[in-house]
């Protein structure tokens, strides 16, 4: 019973949050553009299954990936594997004693990056509209490579504590660099790969993993420290796109300057 009095609850701030959405929708339908909703059964049934789908999933989120990301940040920053020795727990360990907290990190955040709905749909059109030079896999790929790289860095910044603007500004400016000599096909998919990261599966597992990163390392505060890690799964994406189209313009003048010279 508590199980379906939360759900319901649920629902219910979910229809809240739809509702705008479809007023603006019918508002502009009906006064603005004075014509009526074509197929309106098909669209109440369309609304009836984004909300159950999105209670559903904020009730998975709240029961599952949350307490589920606060729980292994924790149990990893507990038990830490010391050189030369068993596993031990340390009051004060340093930034080094967290290997696996890193490692996990880098893992959750390519593993949700690969399965995120969001990058699959940017990702499916862009080799459509390329005509295929664009692979969806290959930038699939590149942008799990930067969220992972970018959350494992996050990590490492809660566990060091040391100021986040240094790592966003310093980001920022390489990605800036590469903009100068990337592709010009690939800028405006690059920036947009950087926003669809965080969307429906990776925000809840990265959110949760700082958090609790936060509450279990000594010293840290969840408010300051714990948040930090978006930021780090949408900057590096655009690196990691930008260098693989780098990488790919280059590899494709060096073929075609060994052919020439053969």
């Amino acid at each position: 019973m508590e199980l379906i009095g939360k759900f319901s609850v649920t629902i219910g701030s979910t229809i809240r949050d739809v509702f705008p959405i479809v007023a603006i929708a019918v508002g502009f339908q009906v006064f603005i553009i004075r014509e009526s909703v074509r197929r309106p059964r098909q669209i109440v049934i369309g609304f009836v299954f984004v909300i159950l789908g999105l209670a559903v999933f904020l009730a998975g989120l709240q029961m599952a990936l949350f307490p589920l990301g606060r729980l292994l940040a924790s149990e990893l920053t507990q038990f830490t594997l010391l050189p030369g020795g068993p596993e031990t727990v340390v009051s004060s360990p340093a930034w080094y004693h967290y290997t696996w907290v890193y490692v996990f990190a880098c893992a959750i955040g390519f593993s949700t990056t690969i399965a995120e709905p969001s990058l699959l749909a940017v990702a499916i059109k862009a080799e459509e509209v390329s005509g295929g030079a664009i692979r969806s896999w290959g930038l699939r790929v590149a942008v799990a490579i930067g969220v992972a790289v970018g959350v494992a860095l996050g990590t490492y910044r809660i566990v060091a504590g040391t100021p986040l603007h240094y790592y966003i500004i310093a980001g920022y400016a390489i990605v800036m660099l590469q903009t100068v000599y990337a592709p010009k096909i690939i800028v405006a998919l690059a920036y947009d790969s950087g926003g669809v990261t965080t969307s429906t599966v990776t925000v809840p597992v990265v959110a949760a993993l700082g958090l609790g990163l936060a509450n279990a390392v000594p010293g840290r505060s969840a408010i300051i420290d714990g948040f930090g890690l978006i930021a780090f799964a949408s900057v590096f994406p655009i690196m990691t796109v930008l260098a693989y189209a780098q990488i790919s313009q280059w590899r494709k003048r060096t073929r075609s300057r060994v052919s020439e010279r053969g």
